[in-house]
């Protein structure tokens, strides 16, 4: 038996298993491309069996079936090894397999019986952030972390962990110092670059936001496509606040979506986000929906994620592609009725009627629209994602009220976004509500407290 790089014991006694361990942990706390390093260690001994659970998670972590598939032989042999491993092992190879399986809800019950135990083990505690963030437990999502802060003061990694918890958690300030302490520690952490940006998004920081991020933008060239792919997303936002859309079609074409993993769920829903933005502006973006569709139509009946299917089901009707809005529409009413009883009140109550709502929104239905979306918007956190992303539907909300003229609700939904996000540019612009019926105009004007 020997150590890896966070001082945990592993059962193996390959120098070169171990060796490729300590690349996939560095790799997978630094959101890098050689991740894939840990399939060296599955060549180096076949019989390690934490090594075949991380090189499941890697898959998992893809959220699609195709990738689904892929994981499992590796989970067979993580099951198939276990008997003689550590305790460590043997809970991280379980919250792999409940994972699997689609019940999160287990996995972090093993992830956190690791923290507690083995607080060291901070790829552990990295998939626990992982699975909060999906379930919108913001709180925990933070907790985790700092309970292991005192095993790990040094390791910036965890802080840029921390920093993003206490953003999600509304703590600005903190998370921004905890950001830049990270990024003081070690310039390559993408993960805490990420933490200050959504600080500085949240409080209006546009430029200082577009030098952060763009001064770093160069470490992540070692990113996987996926955080390399959000934090351009992130300088996107910046840039559409300051209604320089030229720019952001520019880094939509030539990072966003151009260097995207095409097949990759996460890289779609950037995307998806970014062009419904746009045309939420007012934005002409030509065909690039259309572009979307080949890598949306696997997606219809995955349902890896709640907040995935929203963004794939509203692509596909911007898309005109009424067939298969229609079957994934179907497709999530079932699977609302079949998935596992911890999540079926959030599918059943949130997810299917915020689905019809986009969808109708899509479609230029108003009322019906608003009639989906209403209901949803105060749990729309049980979908997953961060405030910035889930803040797009609000704003979809927002829009249908406007479209369909009801401007004293349009005004309250105002008020309550300048409230809360009162430093960005365009919430204050907000303020001045204009119909889109051509020669109807209400001024709306309240002066900041």
């Amino acid at each position: 038996m020997l150590q890896d790089s966070q001082g945990l014991d592993v059962s193996t006694d390959s120098p070169e298993a171990i060796a490729a361990i300590n690349r996939y942990t560095d790799q997978a706390l630094a959101y890098g491309k050689d991740a894939v390093a840990i399939f060296q260690g599955i060549e180096a001994d076949p019989t390690c069996a934490i090594a075949n659970a991380h090189a499941a998670a890697f898959y998992l972590s893809h959220e699609s079936a195709e990738s689904r598939r892929q994981a499992v032989p590796y989970l067979n042999a993580a099951k198939t090894y276990q008997a003689s491993t550590t305790e460590r092992e043997k809970l991280y190879i379980s919250a792999v397999v409940a994972w699997e399986t689609g019940r999160v809800d287990q996995a972090i019950a093993h992830l956190e019986a690791i923290a507690s135990t083995y607080p060291r083990d901070l790829v552990a505690v990295q998939m626990a952030q992982y699975h909060y963030f999906y379930l919108g437990n913001k709180e925990s999502l933070l907790q985790i972390a700092q309970n292991v802060l005192s095993a790990n003061p040094e390791n910036h990694y965890l802080h840029g962990m921390i920093a993003f918890g206490l953003e999600q958690c509304h703590h600005l300030s903190e998370a921004e110092e905890a950001g830049r302490r990270a990024t003081q520690m070690n310039r390559n952490d993408p993960w805490a670059h990420h933490a200050v940006a959504h600080v500085m998004e949240t409080q209006g920081r546009l430029e200082e936001g577009i030098a952060w991020m763009e001064s770093l933008s160069q470490t992540w060239e070692n990113c996987n496509s996926m955080l390399y792919t959000h934090n351009w997303w992130h300088i996107a936002l910046y840039y559409l606040e300051q209604e320089n859309f030229p720019k952001v079609l520019e880094l939509y074409d030539s990072h966003i979506w151009g260097q995207a993993w095409k097949e990759s769920p996460k890289d779609q829903i950037g995307a998806i986000q970014i062009l419904l933005r746009l045309e939420l502006r007012g934005v002409d973006i030509g065909k690039r929906w259309e572009e979307l569709v080949p890598y949306l139509t696997a997606r219809i009946h995955e349902h890896s994620l709640p907040f995935q299917d929203l963004h794939y089901v509203y692509a596909l009707a911007r898309a005109s592609q009424t067939e298969l809005v229609n079957k994934m529409l179907l497709s999530m009413q079932a699977h609302a009725k079949n998935v596992k009883s911890y999540v079926q009140k959030t599918w059943a109550e949130v997810v299917v009627p915020a689905a019809q709502g986009i969808v109708a929104y899509a479609k230029q239905e108003w009322e019906n629209a608003i009639a989906y979306l209403r209901p949803t918007l105060l749990r729309l956190h049980e979908i997953g994602g961060s405030h910035a992303q889930r803040d797009l539907f609000e704003q979809v909300y927002l829009d249908a009220w406007l479209r369909a003229e009801q401007n004293r609700e349009a005004l309250y939904l105002l008020e309550k976004r300048f409230t809360s996000r009162r430093y960005v540019p365009s919430i204050q612009r907000g303020l001045t509500v204009k119909s889109h019926k051509p020669g109807f105009s209400i001024e709306i004007m309240r002066q900041a407290v």
